[in-house]
């Protein structure tokens, strides 16, 4: 593993890229060098033709506590979230957009900051244990990670309005039912479920998974309208792909396909 601030690690598996916060000592809480690495790992993620899925989790026993708003507090009105268009951004509300899939594994605590990263990744584990906290409101901010869009839209008007502005604490459970989580497991085996998770994806042919999410976040960032007269457009290219190609001679020869991403 490696890492330029030191605040996040990396992990190279075949064609998985792991992303780890690494601010143990902090409860892996958000400071201006742990953002800017993050959005690096993600950027270098982007940029790397051979990693096909990421997953993000953390060291330690929490995901994350949010903001470090000791730190962050005089920046952020200086735009520390400004992000430079050829750099990820880890939420996804300004900057270059991740156009490859990635899945979360939350722990512990996973409190504003890391509430609106889940939120935009494609697939969220969480332990059953994990708490949830969206408490920006009563801390003088607003969620500006993306939470007024995406908690709105997966939980619904009421719900999300409840938790984003009361900061009432919620467990992995009603995160399941709220849809702001994929699936809730036992113990300590988050990150075994998303690597699993994120191993399935990466068999998968890579343009295809690129289409798809580029159609999904069109439907979500535009309009379902869109999203629909684009389909034709996402789909042509891949109809004469070498994996369109593979995927059928895959299936008349029963046997796993080896997608090339091309």
């Amino acid at each position: 593993m490696m890492s330029v601030q030191g605040k996040v690690s990396r992990e190279i598996r075949g064609h998985i890229f792991l992303i780890g916060l690494d601010r143990t000592t902090k409860r892996n809480a958000f400071d201006s060098y742990m953002i800017e690495d993050l959005s690096l790992a993600l950027t270098e993620y982007e940029n790397n033709p051979e990693l096909r899925c990421a997953v993000i989790f953390a060291h330690g026993d929490h995901f994350t506590a949010g903001l470090d708003l000791v730190e962050l507090q005089p920046k952020l009105a200086d735009g520390v979230f400004n992000f430079h268009h050829d750099i990820v951004n880890p939420w996804g509300t300004v900057g270059q957009q991740r156009s490859k899939p990635l899945v979360t594994a939350v722990q512990g605590y996973c409190y504003t900051a890391g509430i609106e990263l889940m939120l935009n990744s494609d697939i969220v584990v969480a332990n059953e244990n994990t708490r949830f906290t969206q408490i920006e409101v009563q801390r003088g901010i607003l969620p500006f990670g993306g939470a007024t869009v995406r908690f709105v839209q997966a939980a619904g008007w009421a719900k999300a309005m409840k938790y984003i502005l009361t900061g009432d604490l919620f467990y992995a459970q009603t995160a399941y039912e709220m849809n702001l989580v994929t699936e809730v497991v036992e113990g300590n085996n988050q990150l075994i479920r998303a690597i699993e998770l994120a191993e399935r994806i990466a068999q998968a042919a890579p343009l295809a998974v690129q289409a798809t999410l580029k159609s999904a976040h069109q439907a979500f960032l535009q309009s379902p309208e869109a999203a629909f007269a684009n389909l034709q457009e996402l789909l042509s290219p891949l109809l004469v792909s070498q994996d369109a190609q593979e995927g059928v001679m895959a299936m008349l020869q029963r046997r796993a396909p080896q997608f090339k991403g091309r």
